[in-house]
């Protein structure tokens, strides 16, 4: 092995926490089994799940074994960690094709040949679980006291926590020892939410094998008021083109805050820290230089380079040149609907551009609504395919940054 993959994860600003000390030591010396769990909650991985695909990717590189462990038997319980309300109860059969979606996913990023990886799914083995077994073998070496003083459950006393959340701590240990008997993994990775979770795991391997297990922890990708990145006005940062278009991908990075760019370029993209350091030193205008460079490689990492030079091109098409682009985002309405007419605060609502029509209304009376390059001033104006310009769209623009092209479909 080269250069020590801790002090690549380090130095790129992906640590948060750590176990022990010695565990750089061991990352340097020895090909290290870690895993990170991915509880199957949507039928696509988000921009938040994105950071740990990329530490997994380093890790790899580096000579370390990944486990994808997808979360079909954590899933039915939910995470408390983070939440302020218990997450709703999904079905075996949703949670089993979330799981197929994450693995899809996961295999464009990590390379499962040869053992280079694995995937596992923690519905195996927690399923069919003995309860009454399981309490005797687990449950006797968790002490309740310093259960209710871990971060994710404190948040949660005040509305009530629930006993069927309570064991999901006990459920994400087991899934630690699970893998340390099966495949000798002795590392568990996760966001800094799970903190206490992965504590919990090294503590029960230390107690039923009398071996160390460790764990790491990943800075989480917030803006800088606090909240997760990776969500906008119209829901996550999806990882899925169907869900989140490459272009629509490509102009969430482009658009993030100045005081982000530098960590993001360390945190979601492979150039050096050279480079990655020059561009977030980059001020005022320039810093955009720097916003176009993350946006491009996050989204080439993504979607594949085609996909990026084409999103890139859109940008450019539309804010450069003031253009519409084949390859900025489409809205499609059948001929029937565009002949009778659509009002501009359907149009707005439909095309995601605004999350409901109050927020419509409000934003074309503020003058932040224009339609082929006009301003649109009254919430009324209702369009029809006769207001379709020489390539038969609409643009739709909201603000300086947002747009959407409106097409006749099929």
């Amino acid at each position: 092995m080269s250069e020590n993959v801790y002090d690549i994860l380090q130095e790129r600003g992906f640590i948060a926490q750590t176990t022990h000390e010695e565990l750089r030591d061991l990352l340097g010396k020895e090909k290290v089994t870690f895993y990170i769990g991915f509880d199957a909650t949507a039928d696509s991985l988000t921009a938040g799940h994105f950071l740990t695909v990329m530490a997994m990717m380093h890790m790899q590189r580096a000579g370390h074994r990944p486990i994808a462990l997808l979360g079909g038997g954590t899933t039915m319980i939910g995470d408390p960690s983070g939440k302020s309300d218990m997450r709703n109860i999904m079905t075996k059969e949703t949670i089993e094709h979330n799981a197929m979606r994450f693995k899809e996913q996961l295999s464009r990023f990590i390379s499962f040949d040869n053992d280079k990886a694995i995937l596992e799914n923690n519905a195996d083995w927690l399923l069919d679980l003995n309860y009454v077994d399981f309490l005797r073998e687990i449950g006797v070496h968790f002490s309740v006291n310093k259960m209710l003083t871990a971060e994710c459950y404190k948040q949660r006393m005040e509305k009530g926590l629930t006993f069927f959340e309570f064991n999901y701590m006990l459920m994400q240990a087991y899934d630690f020892l699970e893998l340390n008997r099966r495949y000798g993994c002795t590392l568990e990775m996760g966001g800094n939410d799970q903190w206490s979770n992965i504590l919990a795991g090294a503590d029960l391997i230390r107690r039923k094998e009398q071996k160390n297990a460790f764990g790491l922890t990943l800075t989480l990708l917030t803006r800088s008021d606090g909240v997760k990145m990776g969500k906008t006005m119209s829901g996550a940062v999806w990882l899925d083109p169907e869900k989140t278009s490459p272009y629509e991908f490509y102009q969430y990075w482009r658009n993030i805050e100045d005081v982000k760019v530098e960590e993001c370029l360390g945190l979601l993209t492979f150039l050096p820290m050279e480079e990655v350091r020059r561009l977030g030193a980059l001020q005022d205008a320039e810093i955009n230089k720097a916003k176009e460079v993350l946006a491009y490689e996050v989204t080439k990492i993504v979607h594949g380079e085609e996909e990026a030079k084409k999103a890139q091109a859109g940008a450019k098409a539309l804010f450069v040149q003031g253009a519409a682009s084949e390859d900025a985002p489409v809205h499609e309405y059948s001929k029937a609907q565009l002949e009778e007419g659509l009002d501009i605060l359907t149009l707005l609502v439909d095309t995601k551009l605004c999350s409901t029509r109050s927020d419509a209304r409000r934003t074309v009376t503020q003058g932040g609504v224009s339609v082929n390059g006009e301003k649109v001033t009254d919430f009324k104006q209702v369009f029809t395919s006769a207001d379709f310009d020489d390539k038969e769209r609409l643009l739709l623009k909201k603000g300086k940054k947002k747009f959407c092209q409106v097409k006749e479909g099929n």
